[in-house]
């Protein structure tokens, strides 16, 4: 059956490629649900748990509650965010440029925070499921 020219970059196979050699065809072998369950109930993917709700959980309440700070000012006390600070530049405009920078210092902590903490733990439990598949 012939096929339509395929446009630049992508490829139009009109059967199924067989797989790589080496490969095999039913692919890596997956751990099973039963190990999923066991490895769930662990001790140790509690902590990982306990150890990403304890940083990101606190976080996002603060932020969501600078974030309402920022539209209740908005909102309710015109004056205030109006008032300038120097030049044309005034509260409101300094505060929501701290909501981006905010966000981006976020951003960077839990970088930090999951290469330091997560990912080792993470890292461990997955080559332990690996291994025992």
């Amino acid at each position: 059956m012939p096929t339509a020219p395929a446009s630049r970059g992508v490829s139009v196979a009109t059967e199924e490629a067989p797989p790589p050699p080496g490969a095999t065809a039913a692919g890596p072998v997956q751990p099973t649900t039963e190990s999923f369950v066991a490895v769930q109930e662990s001790a140790e993917f509690g902590e990982l748990r306990r150890t990403y709700r304890s940083f990101a959980f606190p976080l996002t309440v603060a932020f969501i509650a600078w974030y309402l700070l920022y539209v209740l000012l908005s909102n309710f006390a015109g004056g205030f965010m109006g008032t300038r600070l120097f030049g044309n530049i005034n509260v409101a405009l300094v505060l929501g440029v701290a909501q981006f920078a905010t966000t981006f210092l976020i951003a960077w902590l839990y970088s930090r925070h999951a290469a330091e903490k997560l990912d080792p733990k993470a890292e461990a439990i997955k080559s332990r499921m690996e291994a025992d598949a």
